[in-house]
């Protein structure tokens, strides 16, 4: 089989590298890749948003199967493109990705259906925004509706931010169209649990769950970030709270989809906080997150393939999706002033150890050599029956990368640990 992987980071390579292992694989081309990537796969210099270009490329190469992972062709439709000269494809229509694509969608599906989520109200007028802070309680969070590469959300905790906030998305256009619509919500407080599940519209197999480190900094200090490090299982994440979740908040989400007509298949990741008053949604993600991917699917023991390929076909029912009941944890290697700026071009070299466990994320070829062209560069992942050693050996791998200028935080995983004892 001919294969196709849209996209060029480190999630993306966590995918190549596991539908590898299928044998019937011939072999997978990625749009764009990165330099990475090309050592598992044939990186074509097409753009992951330039959908006419992809599916001129899939369609010339005779693609069996297509992959599209990242939010941007997902919203913009590079499912249906491709669906509609009939090549099938893992994720869902523009229809349904609009889940992640508008928060005021997904907010409002929450309400309509019943689904547990913080308390909000849509803003597309600056002046009611800034009127509704004043009496607004404190802190507060404030989203832009589109997407905004995972950064369109800010914390505020006073008043004072939460308007600055609102006048950068709404006037000073910091996300561009994206904030031209909010939503302001109530502060939620709890551990935060990502679970990603997979979905044929119709059944729901939800994958380990994870815990991920946005903060730039140790003992989450600092920026936010597209995530600095994650593990896997999520201890705060128990067999009665995943049973409270599948009843009162994945099934319903999917009959909700399927109700509005909009039918979603794929990876559905959902973003939950446990509440005192129990498991909430703080977002939906129509896609597999990142670098949630790079714990979980290294634990995966069924055919990622296999499990595609049933979400497309809706026989997931049939499917067997098995997770090793082990741990896992993911050190993300950034460049030195990510997330603001930072200096690119550094010459990347692996012990051979490294290599196999790491996934490339902001890197390219030039000349021959490996170098850094991105704020997270790579992530390393390594997988052992406790947490602790999972940690211990994660960090050990990494010390196997090497570029100038490389920072990693130095206590992914320890939250998890404090949960465990």
């Amino acid at each position: 089989m001919k294969l196709l992987v849209v996209g060029g980071g480190g999630r993306e390579h966590a995918i190549i590298k596991s539908l590898k292992k299928n044998p019937t694989v011939t072999e997978i081309f990625a749009c764009p890749g990165n330099g990475g990537i090309a050592a598992d796969a044939t990186c074509v210099a097409i753009g992951a948003t330039d959908i006419e270009k992809i599916v001129e490329f899939a369609v010339a190469n005779a693609i069996d199967y297509a992959v599209v992972a990242p939010d941007d062709p997902l919203v913009l439709g590079c499912v249906d493109a491709l669906e509609a000269k009939g090549i099938p494809c893992f994720g869902p229509r523009a229809n349904a990705a609009i889940i992640e694509g508008s928060k005021v969608f997904s907010k409002n599906l929450m309400k309509k259906y019943g689904i547990p989520t913080a308390e909000y109200e849509v803003f597309e007028d600056m002046a009611a925004a800034l009127a509704y802070l004043e009496t607004a309680p404190i802190p507060t969070v404030i989203k832009a509706d589109g997407l905004a590469l995972g950064k369109g959300v800010i914390i505020a905790q006073t008043r004072e931010e939460a308007k600055q906030a609102v006048i950068d998305m709404m006037e000073g256009g910091i996300f561009g169209k994206s904030g031209s619509r909010v939503v302001i919500e109530e502060f939620l407080t709890g551990p935060e649990v990502s679970v990603l599940a997979f979905t044929d519209g119709n059944v729901v197999k939800p994958m380990v769950s994870s815990m991920d480190h946005k903060r730039i900094g140790d003992n989450d200090t600092g920026l936010n970030t597209g995530g600095m490090g994650t593990v896997a299982p999520n201890p705060y994440y128990t067999a009665d709270i995943a049973d409270e979740c599948m009843k009162a908040i994945f099934l319903p989400t999917i009959a909700a989809m399927n109700a509005e007509n909009r039918t979603f298949k794929g990876c559905l990741y959902f973003g939950l906080m446990l509440t005192p008053k129990g498991p909430k949604v703080i977002e939906y993600n129509c896609r597999f997150g990142d670098p949630e991917t790079q714990v979980v699917l290294p634990l995966l023991e069924s055919d990622l393939l296999t499990v595609m390929q049933a979400t497309t076909n809706g026989t997931l029912a049939e499917t067997e999706v098995k997770f090793a009941d082990k741990h896992a944890c993911c050190v993300i290697l950034a460049s030195n002033g990510y997330p603001t700026s930072y200096k690119k071009g550094f010459e990347m070299t692996f012990t051979p150890e490294a290599l196999e466990h790491t996934y490339v994320a902001g890197a390219k070829l030039d000349g021959g050599k490996l170098v850094t062209s991105g704020g997270r560069v790579t992530g390393t992942t390594a997988i052992a029956s406790s947490l602790e050693e999972a940690i211990k050996e994660a960090y050990r791998l990494s010390d196997g990368v090497q570029f100038e200028g490389a920072y990693r935080r130095s206590d992914i995983g320890q939250r998890a640990l404090q949960a465990l004892k």
